[in-house]
């Protein structure tokens, strides 16, 4: 039994009977790190990471390559830490795509928001349905501003007569902005939901994300429609 087994044990017995808000953000770090590094003390190291990234969010977010510039890090623990924002984001996408349903602005943003967790880049989705308003899939447009040259028309147009869809959601965040529509986004919307409709495809709304808050230009009166309730 090495000299840190019993701290190690203490803090996994912590986490069991108290959970994880309990801990200090260099102590949830420790935790994690034991199933990279099985042996040793990485408290210094845990210590290092938050003082290098700021905090337990700005560890999570650190490129792979940042991480690697840390002392003590090596490719399995920069591994580790990258795969938990993701397995956070997998996690969200699944409880929100449990209801399957969308037929108002609240499930639209409820169900599209996950997409963005832990983006650093501007990115664009769109949600395909069918007539009963039950989502057919989620495809990625684009990677970039909703307004560049990565976002096609022709893209989204593509995705949904290949989804055979009936209705179609737009989403789009603003990663260092607020959810709010710019004139831009509005543009963009209009353009898209002609296309559509070219197609005998309804575009039911877009929603603009920022962090833990969204945004729907149906629930602005920007698009309308009868569906939702």
């Amino acid at each position: 039994m090495g000299i840190h087994d019993g701290h190690r044990g203490r803090e996994k017995e912590k986490f069991r009977d108290f959970g994880l808000d309990i801990l200090s953000d260099h102590e949830a770090l420790e935790l994690l790190l034991y199933f990279s590094i099985p042996r040793g003390d990485v408290n210094p190291l845990a210590h290092r990471l938050v003082d290098r990234f700021g905090s337990f969010a700005g560890v999570m977010d650190a490129r792979y390559e940042e991480l690697l510039e840390v002392e003590g890090v090596g490719e399995n623990t920069a591994t580790l830490i990258k795969y938990i924002p993701q397995a956070a984001r997998r996690y969200l996408i699944s409880k929100a795509r449990a209801e399957g349903i969308i037929n108002s602005p609240q499930r639209a943003g409820n169900y599209m928001k996950p997409l963005f967790f832990g983006e650093r880049d501007e990115v664009v989705y769109i949600a395909c349905l069918d007539a009963k308003c039950k989502v057919l899939g989620c495809k990625l447009v684009g990677r970039g501003s909703i307004n560049s040259a990565s976002v096609s028309i022709r893209k989204i147009v593509e995705i949904v007569l290949n989804m055979n869809a009936a209705y179609a959601i737009l989403a789009h965040n603003h990663p260092s902005g607020l959810a709010l529509i710019s004139q831009e986004d509005i543009n963009t919307t209009e353009k898209a939901a002609k296309a559509l409709e070219a197609v005998d495809v309804k575009l039911l709304d877009h929603i603009v994300v920022a962090e833990d808050d969204f945004v729907s230009m149906a629930d602005d009166g920007i698009l309308k429609n009868a569906l939702y309730r």
